[in-house]
């Protein structure tokens, strides 16, 4: 069997209470136990859930995992400005941001960042808002995020989804998936 993903990454999700980033990441450390991999998720909140700062670190690996604190991050989902600039800088060279820039309006901009990061800025807040998909922001950045990392295999990116929305929230299942193509067309 050919696996077409990517062994390891070290990601962490951050922007404000309420923006859905815990929940992808859920999604995220999902694929990673559907395969059978090393999973570590950790959620933080900031004074108050919504509206507050939250992020949470996942890490996916072959291997053992020492830690569930991320330092050093492979990826960094961000969704806002702070977020940017508290993560951005922690990137390992070569690594990957993906950055909603509807509310991170400088984007990486005046951010110093390791050398080769790749930073894809887009208006995610915008574009599901304008899709009918308000509140999955998040997804469309985990979409994108999966398009330039490959942390699993599509089929298994799908099945983590489908088992993330709870059975009393099926009707969102579809809009979840919605969001999350539009996030890989980018």
């Amino acid at each position: 069997m050919a696996e077409d993903f990517n062994h390891e990454l070290l990601c962490v999700l951050s922007g404000f209470g309420g923006q859905g980033l815990l929940f992808a990441g859920k999604v995220m450390a999902n694929t990673g136990l559907l395969d059978g991999r090393h999973v570590s998720w950790m959620p933080s909140y900031g004074p108050e859930m919504r509206g507050g700062t939250a992020n949470c670190s996942v890490s996916l690996s072959d291997d053992a995992i020492g830690t569930p604190f991320i330092t050093k991050p492979t990826a960094v989902i961000a969704m806002n400005q702070p977020s940017v600039e508290k993560f951005g800088p922690t990137v390992v060279p070569g690594g990957t941001m993906v950055v909603d820039s509807t509310l991170a309006m400088n984007g990486a901009e005046g951010v110093e960042l390791a050398e080769g990061v790749k930073v894809f800025a887009f208006k995610a807040t915008e574009m599901a808002e304008d899709a009918g998909l308000k509140g999955l922001a998040n997804i469309i950045c985990l979409g994108k995020l999966w398009a330039e990392t490959h942390f699993c295999t599509r089929e298994t990116l799908d099945a983590a989804l489908e088992k993330c929305v709870p059975p009393k929230k099926q009707h969102l299942l579809e809009p979840n998936k919605r969001a999350l193509q539009m996030g890989i067309d980018l």
